[in-house]
């Protein structure tokens, strides 16, 4: 059991107002959040919630230590076997493990113990439903106790996995990027893309916020200090007074006094960057370099050109005997991609910093080019430029909703190969998920009858990929060849056939494709 005693910044600003309300400035208007629970008294209609404090007391043997995983800022989570409602109907109770969340209910926390316990009960009640956001079961406030019932993560917090620590978990760059593109998701939802278009602003998402279930899949888990916004309100907020983790903490915020989704972002970029380097944001080796810590000493190294070094040395592609790739550390366009777009994260002001949207497509692409950019190395444009006399008219073969295709031959060792370069045309709307799309299919789905992958390039705003030539051409110029015999054209349909099988299924263990196009000038 661990005591995470996060060190928070808390910022309070007092005046006194001379002037009536009318003599506030337009430019100084404060949104405030809106507030269903104001005291323990008001969570009586969430009654299918509320769980016995005996059920409780007897689960967790009167919360023996031998069932504490962890405290946080004084709240103590205890892991347990525990009856409660079934969150797919409400009707019915199940038993599981469950992790259940005691808040400090003595005088010294009452504030902010009972505040932060009714805006957890609030956000995680309101409709809030998505894989990697933590589920309420239930909630108990009896006597003087303040208790949450959430759903298990059997793994702990991702603050576990890092730090300088002798019980130091390994995580390979793999399973650091899935992390991190769970928690990129969780926060775009609550972001943009709650059902009755709802805004909730974290505005404490850190390391010791994010839990891990028995598959390393995020959750965030904690909402205490979290702001919920209407549609009707803009996407920001003014406060007085901040209670976050320090080394987390938006500066734009720390100077102005205004919370937005980006402040958000700056906290998660500060969590890519400890991804990274396997350290936590106030490690003392940042420390001494910055009062910042991670952030600020991440920016400084990226503009000097000498992040590589940071990276925790632990996920470096590890070589054993024979050439066996024992550990298969960040490839070269993988970490080129986590790394600006953490980069962008951390931007000392919000305008810079990206949407929660952009976020989750350069980590997924991230990941694409760590599973799949083994044998397909990315191209460089210059050369597909080259093959292709710059994309000349001469080399056109071809077009369609995608972009326009060209021939051209590309180096290949001493010599030249015939390849096919299909170049997305950015300016009618065509977007990165259709390029990632088609990208991880060719990929991931090789099979003598589908088209091979030569390379890809992602450079400049250009998005090309590169096929293997088709000498023949495709099948709609032979239809009426009398040169195709019968033997010939059954030959041709068995061959698609075999193709479309492989992609649906065929018996294997890969998801199902559908490929919406088949067609004859596509074979």
């Amino acid at each position: 059991m661990k005591n995470k005693g996060r060190r928070s910044r808390v910022r309070q600003i007092l005046f006194s107002v001379v002037c009536d309300f009318h003599t506030i400035p337009f430019s100084f208007l404060i949104l405030l959040p809106v507030t269903l629970f104001s005291n323990l008294n008001q969570v009586n209609n969430l009654e299918h919630l509320k769980i016995p404090l005996g059920r409780i007391l007897s689960a967790t043997n009167d919360f023996s230590e031998t069932y504490r995983i962890a405290i946080v800022e004084d709240v103590q989570f205890y892991r347990a076997e525990l009856e409660h409602y079934d969150k797919d109907n409400h009707s019915s109770k199940r038993q599981n493990t469950v992790i259940i969340k005691r808040y400090p209910s003595d005088r010294r926390h009452k504030y902010s113990g009972e505040k932060h316990f009714l805006t957890e009960i609030e956000i995680l009640s309101s409709g809030v439903k998505h894989p990697n956001i933590v589920t309420l079961f239930g909630f108990c406030v009896e006597d003087s106790e303040m208790i949450l019932v959430i759903d298990n993560f059997s793994n702990g917090f991702l603050d576990d996995y890092l730090g300088n620590l002798k019980d130091k978990h390994l995580l390979t760059w793999e399973q650091r990027l899935k992390i991190c593109i769970d928690v990129a998701h969780g926060l775009h939802y609550i972001h943009s893309q709650i059902e009755d278009q709802k805004m909730i602003i974290n505005r404490d998402i850190c390391s010791y916020s994010i839990g891990l279930d028995e598959k390393l899949g995020a959750k965030i888990v904690y909402f205490g200090n979290s702001v919920f916004l209407p549609p009707d309100q803009k996407d920001e907020a003014l406060y007085l007074k901040w209670i976050g983790t320090e080394y987390y903490t938006d500066p734009e915020y720390m100077n102005t006094d205004k919370v937005k989704r980006e402040s958000d972002v700056y906290g998660f970029g500060v969590i890519l960057f400890e991804i990274l380097c396997g350290r936590l944001a106030n490690d003392p080796v940042y420390l001494t370099e910055s009062d910042e810590g991670l952030a600020a000493v991440a920016r400084r190294s990226f503009k000097t050109r000498t992040l590589e070094e940071m990276i925790d040395p632990i996920i470096k592609e590890e070589i054993g005997e024979n050439n066996f790739v024992l550990n298969r550390g960040p490839n070269k366009d993988s970490l080129h991609t986590f790394i600006t777009i953490a980069h962008q994260c951390v931007a000392e002001t919000q305008d810079p910093r990206p949407t929660m949207k952009v976020v989750v497509n350069e980590l997924e692409k991230a990941l694409l080019f760590q599973t799949n950019n083994k044998d397909n190395p990315k191209l460089l444009l210059e050369d597909i430029k080259q093959a292709t006399q710059n994309f000349h008219n001469d080399n056109w073969i071809g077009g369609g909703g995608f972009g326009e295709v060209y021939k051209g031959n590309l180096q290949d060792g001493d010599g030249f190969k015939t390849i096919v370069a299909k170049r997305l045309d950015t300016r009618f709307g065509q977007g990165e998920q259709q390029f990632l799309s088609e990208l991880q299919i060719l990929l991931d789905y090789k099979h003598e009858n589908v088209i091979g992958l030569v390379g890809y390039c992602d450079e400049n705003d250009e998005k090309v990929i590169v096929y293997e030539y088709a000498s023949r051409g495709s099948l709609d110029r032979y239809l009426n060849d009398s040169s195709l015999t019968w033997v010939k054209r059954l030959n041709i349909c068995i061959d698609v056939a075999r193709a479309l099988d492989f992609l649906h299924g065929g018996g294997g263990k890969k998801a199902k494709v559908i490929h919406r196009d088949i067609k004859s000038d596509n074979i």
